[in-house]
């Protein structure tokens, strides 16, 4: 590899970046202030890289904040829709009555900020002090349907999977006899993967084509999204598949596809099912109320999994790579003597989250194929 023209790519990169950057001063403490340095809190830089948010964050240095700001759309039943870049929100500021909750449990969200007589239109007196900031600030939350973070990977996504498998069916077409070379030697050997070493065994011979669509889609999607989260440069780099609302919806589809795929033993075997004494079915159908429990723990556990294991990666690199600003503040020998530390452990997650971003993807895609096969199984007494 020639590491000379990596290095320009990498540097011109970087400059493209931060010219079509916003550079926000951070000035919440007055100018007065800026001299100080202020207290590392590894909590908040944590949750800063995992969580959503309306801008995209790039680096800071020193007192200046280089991001991308990102396009929000709200809508309000005071003033009806609003849109605007989330640069406008920059500092706290509010822009048209709306701002960004930099605290407290609905942090990163933003708030149309209205004097109490109007929020007491929409919200009830008892609930009037819930909607309180800070001070004599109040009003309400819209409905937020911005392009935040996740959003924007998610589209990049969706885009590189488009590309990837249009462009290998379109080689297929053009010579489906000849051996595969370039994108398709790299992505046959995966497909094939998830065809006999998944769904076959899972699903059957006979029924495995019809959920196979659904099972490369979950499988390419979660597994390009856990690496697009290793990648510290946008559009990449965003926590998705750390998100839980994504999760949600992917454990959702699994849920719903099995549920809609049910033959009658699966209904049979989870209302009345054969063998079991009659005793655990009447008059407490205690049975049947474990099976039908089961229907909703699994795509739970699904949901979960995915979401904490892809979570826990990010905030244990993280964790490393703050203790070099934790004990960087108590000395700057210190700090140097812990960033070798800190550094060898924070590649090595990496490395290791490399292997868990193809060990959650074949996980969830294996889970979702054992439930399809035990809703279609037939089953014989």
């Amino acid at each position: 590899m020639n590491y000379n023209i990596l290095r320009i790519f990498i540097i011109s990169a970087i400059v493209f970046m931060a010219s079509t950057a916003k550079i926000k001063a951070q000035d919440e403490h007055g100018a007065s202030e800026h001299h100080k340095t202020e207290k590392f809190d590894p909590g908040s830089f944590i949750m800063g890289h995992i969580a959503d948010a309306h801008e995209w964050h790039i680096i800071t240095i020193g007192h200046k904040h280089i991001s991308i700001p990102l396009p929000v759309i709200v809508y309000s039943k005071h003033s009806g829709w609003h849109f605007f870049s989330s640069g406008k929100m920059a500092h706290g500021d509010a822009y048209t009555n709306f701002k960004l909750i930099t605290e407290g449990k609905d942090k990163g969200k933003i708030l149309e900020l209205l004097d109490e007589n109007t929020v007491s239109q929409y919200v009830a007196a008892e609930e009037l002090e819930a909607y309180k900031v800070t001070g004599a600030e109040m009003g309400i939350l819209p409905l937020d349907l911005s392009i935040t973070k996740n959003v924007v990977s998610l589209w990049v996504s969706i885009i590189i999977l488009l590309w990837v498998f249009l462009s290998v069916a379109k080689a297929y077409k053009r010579a489906p006899n000849k051996a595969p070379k370039g994108m398709q030697s790299f992505i046959e050997p995966i497909i094939l993967f998830v065809r006999d070493d998944i769904a076959i065994p899972s699903v059957g011979n006979h029924k495995y084509e019809k959920y196979m669509p659904y099972l490369l889609t979950i499988f390419f999607f979660i597994f390009l999204n856990n690496l697009m989260g290793l990648i510290p440069i946008p559009p990449f780099g965003a926590n998705l598949t750390g998100n839980i609302a994504v999760t949600m919806i992917l454990a959702l589809f699994t849920f719903v596809i099995t549920t809609i795929s049910g033959n009658k033993a699966y209904w049979q075997h989870i209302i009345n099912m054969p063998g079991v004494p009659w005793w655990l079915k009447f008059p407490l159908p205690l049975m049947p109320i474990i099976e039908i429990s089961g229907m909703f723990i699994k795509p739970f556990v699904l949901m979960v999994r995915l979401f904490a294991n892809i979570t826990a990666g990010h905030i244990i690199a993280l964790g490393f790579y703050s203790l070099i600003f934790i004990f960087g503040g108590l000395s700057v020998y210190a700090g140097y003597g812990a960033s070798v530390l800190s550094i060898t452990f924070t590649i090595f997650m990496t490395l290791l989250e490399i292997l868990v971003a193809f060990i959650q993807a074949y996980v969830f895609t294996l889970l979702s194929a054992i439930y399809f096969g035990m809703a279609t199984e037939e089953h014989h007494h």
